[in-house]
């Protein structure tokens, strides 16, 4: 059986409509701030794919209006899911924009699940897009993904993430950490169980629990603005830490 489900998210962002429609309405520019690699066309009816980790969702577009408003729909399933997505840009004096975000559609049996995922997961896409045009803006990204499903359960996910980056699952924005790779950064976003954000000198680095009920996953979301390709290094991070992923 399928639920109907809306969904709302705004921001406020110190960056001009220009720059905020760049972010979200090309490939690049999403590229930046959200997971894995998308391509979008630039009217109604082109194509929108996300790919992440092999794996392609695809979307037509069904609004385009360059800096004000951004609409897609994914395909539809066969038993009647769908999901859709709507930018909406609005420009404020002194500089800054208001960006809307509505997603819409049909959800499957377990709806609520999915849902809540959702809403707990978009405030740091949100935060990383507001540190990607406060320090990034107008630079493409090379980007990480990394998945280890049933990584342990959230408490000892957190344990050893907080650990390896040199604090405790108490972590708050602003606390100072220290990538694997020896780089300093700062905490941008720290909602645990959920998410954490880090930004760096040459990048902004997401780590993910899914949760018990969507696969125990550990998910990185990696992006370096120094053109620096870091998936090795971030697979073996995961290998190191929470060992090889299940095969067959």
């Amino acid at each position: 059986m399928t639920h109907p489900f809306e969904l709302n998210q705004a921001i406020e962002l110190a960056a001009t409509p220009e720059q905020v429609w760049d972010a979200i309405a090309t490939g690049p520019g999403v590229d930046s701030w959200f997971m894995g690699r998308t391509e979008l066309g630039t009217s109604v009816g082109d194509p929108a794919t996300l790919t992440v980790m092999g794996y392609a969702d695809r979307s037509t577009i069904t609004a385009y209006e360059p800096g004000a408003r951004l609409g897609m729909r994914g395909e539809e399933t066969s038993d009647g899911r769908f999901m859709a997505t709507e930018y909406l840009v609005e420009g404020r004096a002194g500089g800054t924009t208001v960006l809307r975000i509505v997603q819409s559609g049909m959800l499957g049996d377990d709806w609520e699940t999915e849902f809540e995922a959702m809403k707990a997961g978009w405030p740091l896409y949100l935060e990383t897009l507001r540190q990607y045009l406060a320090h990034f803006t107008g630079r493409t990204p090379s980007v990480t993904t990394v998945l280890r499903p049933e990584a342990g359960g959230a408490d000892a996910v957190w344990k050893i993430v907080t650990g390896a980056l040199g604090v405790t699952p108490d972590v708050a924005a602003g606390d100072e950490v220290r990538l694997p790779d020896g780089s300093a950064g700062v905490v941008y976003h720290a909602i645990l169980p959920v998410g954490l954000g880090v930004r760096a000198g040459e990048g902004l680095y997401r780590f993910i629990h899914s949760g018990a009920e969507r696969g125990d996953a550990l998910v990185l979301g990696h992006q370096n603005f120094a053109g620096r390709d870091e998936q090795a290094a971030w697979d073996a991070w995961a290998i190191e830490h929470f060992g090889r992923p299940a095969t067959g």
